[in-house]
């Protein structure tokens, strides 16, 4: 696992992710549960796709989705970007075969593609000034698909995140992407409730994307 060179953060949001809070909410969401949930979740997302070899998760945190991924799809490679290194340190921890890119997303640079490019409960946490930025790098990094599961709001609007202000952003960032990027088709969506009996999700709506053929 390289070391990461993302001291020099361009957004307020970073040094709070990288930071003290970053460290504790690795300490808060662990669990035999969220993975149940999760997989779950994408059990449903992955109905709608071919064959996945490869998929790079973007904020994978300690890992709790791509350990559900790795139930549904045991031969598939799989990589995080992920810019806390105690949950880096905890992912590598809990799965040994998954490629670390200890970096931020703003920083993240490769010329590789995966089949599926995940994101869930990381776009809403990101600058908007750079949610461009990031939309572009999950277009660049997938194959074929991208799912986004994230807050969804018809228009932008920032809410308080535990206390913090500017840290919580919801819209739609699945249209957002549909607008930016004419080729790209929408293969289904859905909703994890919080209430939900046996698997619940913190009110996600996730969105399957498929790339254009030679993009």
């Amino acid at each position: 696992m390289a070391r990461s060179n993302s001291r020099n953060y361009k957004t307020d949001q970073e040094k709070f992710w990288a930071g003290k809070f970053g460290e504790e909410y690795v300490a808060r969401n662990r669990g035999n549960n969220w993975i149940a949930a999760n997989t779950a979740l994408f059990a449903k997302v992955l109905a709608g796709t071919g064959k996945i070899g490869s998929v790079i998760e973007f904020g994978a945190n300690i890992g709790l989705n791509l350990q559900a991924l790795r139930v549904l799809l045991p031969e598939a490679s799989l990589a995080s970007v992920e810019i806390n290194q105690k949950a880096n340190t905890a992912l590598k921890k809990n799965m040994k075969d998954v490629e670390l890119f200890p970096v931020s997303i703003l920083d993240f640079k490769t010329r590789r593609t995966w089949d599926m490019v995940l994101i869930k409960g990381v776009l809403i946490h990101i600058n908007p000034d750079y949610l461009a930025k990031v939309y572009e790098t999950l277009y660049r990094s997938s194959a074929r698909y991208i799912c986004i599961a994230e807050y969804y709001n018809p228009s932008p609007t920032t809410i308080p995140y535990r206390g913090h202000t500017d840290r919580l952003f919801k819209r739609d960032f699945a249209g957002e992407m549909l607008d930016r990027y004419p080729g790209l088709r929408l293969l289904n969506y859905g909703f994890g409730y919080h209430r939900d009996l046996h698997f619940p999700q913190d009110d996600i709506t996730w969105f399957l994307l498929e790339k254009p053929a030679h993009s």
